[in-house]
């Protein structure tokens, strides 16, 4: 009998996605648990996994809107031959019109060629003469024609001032996660009254220690120590002093949220996603790294659940790593503040009336005023750089 593959629960106000890939096709054998397809929701893109062995039936194509519940595929059982061993899958039906396995790519058409191009029919002889007979021609005078337009004029791909030929773009439809942001981006510039305040760190205590004690603390806990997790460690203890920054709007209500439901931005190469670190300020430093990689890596594979981008409370992004000197992080909503991390860099600096070399960072908060006043904001960041600039205060929490 066969098993029926339908679209799981998709997690919080999630209904519909969209099958980008198939990773078996119909007549392929699957293994139970073995990934079938990719979905693509407005949150996420993630695998749905055979849940029976057999032959997989291909119901609904590559490109398809499916809602929860909606069956796209079969997986039957597999056939044997006499031996016992199992038969060749039989050929697959030809299908109409089947969308392509490769990404929906849709390039400017190509103007009809001179040579091939059909004349326009112009008026007959009979029809000169009706328009002609009712007056006399005026004399003969000069007439200053227009110049005739350009030859690629009304040229699909072109227009005035760039005359772009069609073969030189490309068009390419855009993805739901690439939708899904830029509607949410524009909603938080809309909704929020944001405001960015930043400070600069000094990292060269921290970067001592990290050297000091990493290779312990790899053996000792398997990870290694990253920054991000002693920036998330650090933000965890300042939203404790100023749980404002933790909090949220919900219509006329202020939600002051008792943990801490870290998001983490991750870039991949279908958009920027938010994993969500749950009850991050329950965690140690190890326990954060840890939970950081694995969220990452999923996210790059394409493997989060949909509770893996619910609930987040603050947001951490690392601009740095790509080589950015400073920026202004726009919210997740309904969050009302996230933390940017820059590049390190040797900046000089006044310390004890000398001018020395440290490694420094650049730090952002962008935050809603409507919700955090300038003095929390500030307050909240120069407490981030207390605990960085001297790492001893955040395993003392003092």
């Amino acid at each position: 009998m066969a098993v029926e593959v339908r679209i799981p629960e998709l997690g919080e106000s999630v209904t519909e996605g969209v099958i980008v890939r198939w990773l078996k096709g119909s007549g392929d054998p699957v293994e139970a648990g073995e990934p079938l397809l990719e979905l693509e929701t407005d949150k996420a893109t993630m695998e749905v996994t055979a849940e029976a062995a057999g032959r997989l039936e291909v119901v609904e194509p590559e490109g398809r809107r499916v809602r929860v519940g909606s069956l796209v595929a079969r997986i039957g059982e597999a056939a044997t031959n006499g031996a016992g061993a199992p038969a060749a899958a039989a050929p697959e039906p030809e299908r109409a019109q089947e969308p392509s396995q490769e990404p929906a790519v849709r390039a400017a058409p190509s103007p009809p060629s001179a040579k091939t191009a059909a004349p326009v029919p112009g008026p007959s002889p009979a029809a000169v003469s009706e328009v002609a007979e009712p007056a006399p021609a005026p004399p003969p005078r000069p007439v200053r024609r227009p110049a005739p337009p350009p030859a690629d004029a009304g040229r699909p791909g072109t227009r005035d001032g760039d005359r772009t030929a069609p073969d030189e773009v490309e068009r390419v439809a855009m993805s739901e996660l690439r939708r899904t942001i830029a509607r949410r981006l524009v909603e938080a510039q809309r909704t929020a009254a944001i405001l960015t305040t930043f400070n600069e760190i000094d990292l060269g205590e921290l970067l001592a220690l990290r050297a000091r004690h990493r290779e312990r603390f790899r053996a000792r806990h398997g990870v290694d120590l990253g920054l991000t997790s002693l920036f998330a460690r650090a933000a965890v203890l300042a939203l404790h002093a100023h749980p404002v920054v933790n909090a949220s709007i919900d219509g006329d209500e202020i939600v002051y949220h008792r943990r801490v439901h870290l998001g983490i931005a991750v870039s991949t190469s279908r958009g920027l996603v938010v994993p969500v670190v749950r009850d991050a300020d329950g965690r140690s430093v190890a326990d954060l790294e840890s939970a950081i990689v694995g969220l990452a890596q999923r996210a790059r594979d394409g493997r989060l659940a949909p509770g893996d981008l619910a609930g987040g409370t603050f947001t951490i992004t690392n601009g740095g790593v790509f080589g950015s000197m400073l920026s202004t992080p726009i919210l997740n909503p309904p969050q009302a503040a996230i933390l940017g991390m820059h590049a390190i860099t040797d900046r000089p600096v006044a310390r004890e009336g000398r001018v020395v070399v440290r490694p420094v960072m650049y730090v952002a908060l962008s935050y809603d005023h409507r919700l955090v006043d300038g003095e929390q904001a500030v307050t909240f960041l120069v407490r981030v750089k207390e605990l960085l600039e001297d790492p001893a205060r955040m395993a003392l929490e003092v």
